[in-house]
């Protein structure tokens, strides 16, 4: 019983790792890519965001509590878990060992990003706008953090597709996981392009 428990809870944190938080995650690089744009391009597509109906409720049940949930279990699996890279230094080993630590590192940095862009704005009167972005990421020590958080992130959601498509028996033959591999390795250049595409845009205005 508690070994079927195990397996649902594990299913069901690398689907919400998928769907909804990775949609969530490609969402809201491409939205920050707007910053690109300008500031104008970036403050609409932001506002339009901002204004959804129902916008609170999505949050909370789309993005906050699976967030939560992943998150929690993930934690619990990089500490229940024995690595063995020394011992068996295969690719996928690595990989495994990679989405652990960037799990961890990954969970730092929504959380801070959450408290910075969210939390901090509910407590004063600032508006989530690209200046606000400008001024975060004009400090070089926090530019840096935001580079490795969303790098982390992306390779983390990439790595974890693949892992989504073999536990859910989506890609069971090697060759078929080899292919996954390379169509991972793409999303992850591209979806870490926009990403830190826009964090320099932010930074450095270009």
């Amino acid at each position: 019983m508690v070994e079927h428990r195990e397996f649902f809870y594990r299913r069901l944190h690398s689907l919400l790792g998928v769907i909804p938080i990775g949609i969530f995650l490609v969402q809201h690089l491409v939205v920050n890519h707007f910053a690109v744009y300008g500031e104008e391009s970036f403050n609409k597509a932001a506002g339009f965001m901002h204004d959804l109906p129902f916008r609170l409720v999505l949050e909370i049940f789309i993005i906050f509590l699976p967030i939560l949930f992943h998150a929690i279990l993930g934690v619990y699996i990089v500490f229940v878990t024995k690595n063995n890279t020394k011992r068996y230094g295969y690719f996928r080993n690595w990989m495994f060992y990679l989405q652990r630590v960037t799990g961890i590192i990954t969970f730092v940095f929504i959380a801070w990003h959450v408290w910075e862009t969210r939390v901090q704005i509910g407590m004063g009167n600032a508006d989530l706008d690209y200046s606000l972005m400008e001024n975060i990421l004009s400090n070089p020590v926090m530019f840096w953090f935001y580079i490795l958080g969303v790098i982390s992130t992306t390779f983390h959601f990439a790595n974890g597709l693949w892992s989504f498509l073999v536990s859910w028996g989506i890609t069971q033959s090697p060759k078929s996981q080899k292919i996954v591999t390379y169509a991972t390795l793409l999303v992850f250049l591209a979806i870490s392009y926009i990403g830190v595409r826009a964090l320099i845009q932010f930074a450095y205005g270009v």
